[in-house]
């Protein structure tokens, strides 16, 4: 295992001991430090810090929480979903079907908050989810993507049509001296398969490209209806932590070395080429998650020093400020209406509402007892009246956490009269 890696793994699980306490360098799945190229003996789950924990044991179950004026708060949470079998690194929901991934190298799928099926990948951690049409794409520790679709006679089941890239294109691509690239010192590959960890997964509404971003610095472009790697490119100089696609053939990457960087795509008939547009950011903590406003106006990064700094898009990409509401680092970014998500290490998800150019912390929610890895938002369509979503957060306590959030809840300030008080804030506690 690397330092990189002894660096980010967390020792909080569930029913924790009070007197184990968790720190910022603690946290697995996001890279702060050098590179260092994937070995296929390298599993991030065995033998490390979370696997050998004394707290690691089977068993779960879906529990909800108990009627009490908790859950009367605009803010609440709904219940939370346990199986025990792994740290969540991974959500993806729609249509009230959520999928998780972890460590187990299973992939469980969650109908209505209840355990409905599961298929498992023999490829190690689940690190990126990405549902599109009847397609489910997952990102893995071995730096391949798994193309899985529902069998049309029993929707419980899910069978692999799948993997990118394919055997035959990397046969095909290994022919050519011409397709290898350095990706350590001493070592080569062909450019169409990522040589180290996949991170995230992202894909372009308006072209139906899935982007791919990796611990070897790259990030790259791929056409799923024939899984074709069209483009690789050298995006960092450090592992590359998270990649966004967004509106106006417009890409975001955050990596490791500190900085964001903006990326404006090109098509000529099939071929497509990225060409930086500005770094928006540059500085000495990791960015470890990207997130776009819904309507595309903000992009927004969370650091490993526990700071959201965001960018108007339509001011030339220019910065427009900071949130500070994490004591750790910030592991996760969702965006969805006028709200701001943001999960972090410190085991809390911060709410944030944006009204033009100001943003308004809503709430803090907390009850995960490990910091919190992954963020998904679907609208909540039981409320007509007003905007409600339905947050889902993953945590590396093997749990997760299914939230009721209202664009229309009062902020904290307002609560608390000017006095911000941690112990007493608008959040359901468990």
């Amino acid at each position: 295992m690397s330092s990189a890696e002894k660096n980010s793994m967390a020792g909080n699980m569930v029913h924790p001991d009070p007197n184990l306490s968790s720190s910022s360098g603690d946290i697995d799945e996001y890279r702060n430090s050098s590179f260092n190229g994937y070995e296929p003996n390298r599993n991030s789950g065995e033998g490390s810090p979370m696997m050998m924990s004394p707290w690691n044991q089977p068993g779960g179950a879906w529990s909800a929480p108990s009627k009490n004026s908790s859950q009367q708060l605009q803010n609440s949470l709904i219940g939370s979903l346990v199986r025990e079998e792994g740290h969540i690194y991974s959500l993806a929901a729609k249509d009230d079907i959520l999928y998780t991934g972890s460590d187990s190298k299973n992939i469980r799928v969650w109908k209505s908050m209840k355990d409905f099926s599961a298929f498992k990948s023999n490829s190690g951690l689940v690190k990126a989810i990405i549902i599109a049409d009847d397609k489910i794409f997952t990102g893995h520790q071995d730096g391949k993507i798994r193309v899985w679709k529902i069998s049309p006679k029993n929707p419980s089941v899910y069978k692999r049509s799948g993997t990118m890239p394919t055997f035959f294109d990397i046969f095909k691509a290994s022919i050519k001296p011409g397709n290898y690239v350095e990706v350590r010192r001493k070592r080569s590959a062909v450019w169409i398969k990522h040589a180290d960890a996949i991170s995230c997964l992202s894909m372009d509404k308006d072209t139906g490209f899935l982007y791919s971003a990796s611990w070897d610095k790259t990030f790259k472009v791929w056409r799923p209806e024939n899984s074709k790697c069209m483009e690789s490119v050298k995006a960092h100089d450090d592992a590359v932590n998270s990649v966004v696609a967004s509106t106006a053939a417009m890409v975001y990457t955050g990596s490791a070395d500190g900085k964001v960087k903006a990326w404006k795509r090109e098509q000529k008939g099939k071929a497509c080429k990225h060409t930086l547009v500005k770094t928006l950011l540059t500085q000495e903590s990791a960015v470890t998650a990207l997130a776009v406003s819904d309507s595309d106006k903000v992009v927004y990064s969370g650091s490993s020093d526990g700071v959201v700094n965001f960018w108007e898009v339509e001011k030339q990409l220019s910065h427009g400020g900071v949130l500070k509401g994490h004591k750790l680092a910030v592991l996760c970014l969702a965006a969805a209406g006028s709200l701001v998500f943001s999960g972090s290490a410190d085991k809390t998800i911060c709410v944030w509402r944006r009204e033009g150019q100001a943003h308004t912390r809503l709430s803090v929610l907390t009850g995960h007892t490990g910091p919190v890895k992954c963020l998904a938002v679907e609208k909540d369509k039981e409320s007509a009246a007003e905007e409600k979503w339905v947050v889902y957060s993953g945590s590396l306590d093997k749990s997760v956490k299914v939230w009721s959030v209202s664009e229309m809840a009062p902020d904290m300030q307002q609560i608390q009269n000017g006095n911000f008080d941690w112990d007493s804030i608008p959040s359901a506690k468990y």
